[in-house]
């Protein structure tokens, strides 16, 4: 793998992505809305495609040419009812068949891990748009990774563990999680699985 699409990559997790693929060796194109956004590391270092994951046209675009794509797509802090994920996780997936793509990682939450009683009801809205992102990624016949983080910390990066269908811990940190969803493009054992991961107990 040389070459990959990041969908979400301007946000606190998806820096920690880029960052990674780039001390991979890793060729990025990036998914951007606003130029603001992108931070001035990336500029020179990867190429930009401007557009929107629920454009089909920006998504065509921006997995043209690579090999496999991550998706780590966020709401920055809003927590009402959104089809945006989704439509987008939908734009993605035909995209990648119709370019003969099989490979991505996808980001949602932990709590789809979880019985919807023991869900925050602030979170319940998210958690149904998380839902109809599992059951497309699932439903793709793609050898898709979805990645169910529990909380994102912003701390320094330690030893983590991943379950299949399992929440391993409460707290992940974001540097752990970029790393994860870019290796993980690489690891066929993680492939059609739903995985938990979570900051080991030893480093906790």
């Amino acid at each position: 793998m040389q070459r990959i699409a990041i969908i979400g990559g301007t946000g606190m997790t998806g820096e920690c992505a880029v960052d990674h693929a780039l001390l991979k060796g890793l060729s990025v194109k990036l998914l951007y809305r606003s130029e603001k956004t992108v931070p001035e590391r990336f500029k020179s270092k990867v190429e930009l495609v401007k557009g929107d994951v629920t454009n089909y046209e920006d998504v065509q675009r921006v997995i043209e040419g690579v090999e496999a794509v991550a998706v780590i797509l966020g709401t920055r802090n809003k927590l009402e009812a959104t089809t945006e994920l989704s439509r987008g996780t939908e734009n993605l997936i035909k995209a990648m068949k119709e370019a003969k793509l099989t490979k991505f990682s996808i980001v949602m939450s932990s709590f789809l891990l979880r019985p919807l009683n023991e869900v925050p009801a602030v979170f319940h809205r998210l958690n149904e748009e998380h839902k109809r992102m599992l059951d497309l990624t699932k439903a793709s016949d793609l050898d898709w990774i979805a990645i169910l983080p529990p909380h994102i910390a912003d701390e320094p990066a330690t030893a983590y563990t991943v379950l299949h269908d399992d929440a391993p811990g409460r707290l992940v940190s974001k540097y752990d999680l970029g790393k994860f969803i870019i290796d993980s493009l690489e690891q066929p054992e993680h492939y059609r699985k739903v995985c938990g991961i979570g900051k080991s107990p030893k480093s906790a």
